[in-house]
């Protein structure tokens, strides 16, 4: 090879690396070229109907850019045509922040400026397995994923009539030391929709309030409200998700009027178009979330939804409220939010009549809990540390209130004992012929001064006592998750035994307290009757022993608190029983006053005495009449 060869060669060599150089990828196309091969791959890995973008097209340098800012032009435009002016706020992932103070922590999303969660930092939930064993969990309401909380803003150049404030990421401020954040929707310039949460000390409100800047000229014309839309799914909190059901439903306060409630038990709707409303609460068993104006809603409509019992949720509550609107350049609507126990005090001071959320009653069972037995309740509870030791003293001051009555009634039971010897052989006298026996025994009463009526009387008088109880116990926060002897929840029912199958309207478990209970109802029943007639109508004798039994089922998944009571209740009743026919109740004074009674002068018959009579004479003719049309017969 020649010099001049080399010299070709060595020259043509180096026009190609020259060539090579020259012509070599920037940088930035070559980062270009790596994202199209790795969406390439992507999507061939990727299964038929999942895949959402294809691979961006080997553009020259630059055109990335002008390709992104058309992009955003088109969003921009897009938004601007379904939101309106408030199209800046639109678009975009929330983000999470987190207020506390002593009591509760606070998660809010500013998708929406809304509350995704409050947890309770002195309550906690119970998760029991298949086996019956108990783990304990932060409580925390208003959490479900389902949930809504947003305003309607009406407005006539968007495509639904209006915008969702739900729909709009809010731009927030973080006040930490003040326990405050603010979450605000540009609607363009100096114009916003404003929601501000601020958590007051120790407490469980939460001051919020809304701010309309310059949305007199955004909205609506002719607009003089704005809608709350609020859906809640309720979480099953309790163990006793039927009782917890029961007790689980919106209430609702007129301005001027007593607060009300939607049907517990089935699907309901209240609406009140124009209607002053001071306060809606989403309540459970024992919390509730209630949404409190300073001054007034200006209508709504209430609804509740029964959920499946196999559901994870409880109840689906849909509260909407109207917020009155003036169309002026700047508003505010102040309100407060209570998220947190039915505590009894701190309901009363957070609104007016917030405390009729917790359901003792209406009527006259509702002032007995309210007045007497709450207050009673709380005395005791605070000098004594165990519920069950405060249930043991409000039975025995219960029964001290009631003494009178009992005994009376004891009293009247002592009477009827002592006439039982001449009942009885009048029985002899008039055997076979019932109807003369019951008015022969009428007269004997009568002659002698003895009510028959006497012993039931003042047991009617305790029933209002006895219902209020009833709704007490299951009502009251102060029972939840209150341990007593076996009982781990007063407020639930215990379990000292599970059974491997479910009986009908008893259940798959067996409460210790309402067995005890049946018990010690039929040794009262026993010792109280065994002196008593029931000459007149035998299956009486029988049926009082029934019923206690019939009531297992009913009592066993009810409320510990209240079968512990009734225990307890039986206990003292029969002290009561023995001490004061024994003890108290002179017989031979009883035998003097009778005697006593029957030498007054003839006493006039009763308005009931002679009704009575008559229509026990009515019967004999009846009888008798029968008697003779069957011997024609024959």
């Amino acid at each position: 090879m020649d010099r001049n060869t080399v010299i070709g060669f060595v020259l043509i060599f180096l026009l190609l690396v020259l060539w090579q150089q020259f012509n070599a990828p920037t940088p930035e196309q070559l980062e270009l070229e790596k994202r199209r091969q790795d969406s390439i791959a992507l999507a061939e890995n990727q299964p038929y109907g999942e895949i959402d973008t294809l691979a961006e097209p080997t553009l020259p340098v630059g055109a990335d850019t002008l390709q992104q800012a058309t992009s955003d032009s088109i969003v921009q435009a897009q938004l601007s045509g379904t939101f309106g002016a408030f199209a800046p706020a639109a678009g975009g992932e929330g983000k999470v922040y987190r207020l506390e103070n002593e009591l509760m922590s606070v998660t809010f999303n500013s998708k929406g400026g809304r509350i995704t969660s409050v947890m309770l930092k002195e309550y906690q939930k119970v998760l029991e397995d298949e086996k019956g064993e108990q783990t304990k969990v932060p409580l925390k309401l208003m959490e479900d994923e389902k949930n809504q909380f947003g305003y309607f803003l009406p407005m006539s150049n968007v495509p639904k009539g209006g915008v969702n404030t739900g729909d709009l990421v809010f731009a927030p401020t973080v006040d930490l030391n003040n326990r405050q954040i603010i979450f605000r929707a540009s609607a363009g310039g100096s114009r916003y929709f404003e929601q501000r949460y601020t958590l007051r000390e120790n407490s469980y409100v939460i001051d919020y309030d809304l701010r309309l800047e310059g949305l007199d000229q955004v909205l609506t014309g002719n607009v003089e409200s704005i809608d709350l839309k609020w859906v809640n799914f309720l979480d099953k909190v309790e163990l006793n998700t039927n009782y917890e059901r029961n007790y689980s439903t919106i209430y609702y306060k007129p301005v001027e009027d007593d607060p009300d409630y939607c049907s517990c038990t089935s699907d309901d709707i209240e609406k009140m178009d124009g209607q002053r409303l001071k306060w809606v609460s989403n309540t459970n068993q024992f919390f509730n979330s209630s949404l409190i104006a300073e001054t007034e809603f200006t209508g709504g409509l209430l609804e509740t939804k029964m959920l499946d019992v196999s559901n994870d949720d409880l109840k689906a509550l849909n509260t909407q409220v109207s917020i009155p609107f003036g169309r002026s350049a700047s508003e505010t609507f102040n309100m407060d939010f209570y998220i947190g126990p039915n505590e009894y005090a701190r309901l009363r001071a957070a609104a007016p009549d917030l405390e009729d959320i917790i359901p003792f009653g209406w009527s006259i069972f509702g002032t007995v809990n309210r007045w007497i037995i709450r207050p009673i309740f709380s005395f005791l509870s605070s000098f004594i540390g165990s519920a069950g030791i405060v249930i043991l003293v409000l039975t025995f001051l219960v029964k001290l209130a009631l003494y009178p009555l009992t005994y009376k009634m004891l009293y009247s039971q002592s009477k009827m004992a002592a006439l039982k010897p001449r009942i009885e052989k009048m029985k002899e006298k008039y055997k076979g012929d019932q109807q003369q026996v019951q008015m022969e025994t009428m007269k004997l009463y009568r002659e002698f001064g003895v009510n028959p009526l006497g012993g039931c009387m003042p047991m009617v008088l305790q029933m209002p006592i006895w219902f209020a109880l009833y709704r007490f116990f299951p009502a009251s926060i102060e029972f939840r998750q209150a341990s007593f002897l076996w009982a781990t929840d007063l407020s639930s029912y215990d379990v000292i035994a599970r059974l491997p199958f479910e009986i009908p309207f008893v259940g798959a478990h067996l409460s210790l307290f309402t067995i005890l209970w049946a018990i010690t109802t039929l040794i009262y029943t026993y010792y109280n009757t065994k002196h008593m007639d029931f000459g007149a109508n035998p299956a009486m004798k029988y049926l009082q022993y029934i019923m206690p039994v019939m009531f297992l089922g009913f009592f066993n998944s009810f409320a510990s608190g209240l079968t512990c009571y009734l225990l307890f209740s039986n206990l003292f009743n029969i002290g009561q029983t023995v001490v004061t026919k024994n003890y108290i109740i002179n017989q031979d004074k009883i035998n003097e006053e009778l005697e006593a009674y029957k030498k007054k002068p003839k006493k006039k018959k009763s308005g009931f005495q002679e009704r009575l009579e008559a229509a026990m004479k009515e019967q004999q003719r009846v009888q008798a009449e029968r008697q003779s049309q069957k011997g024609k017969r024959k």
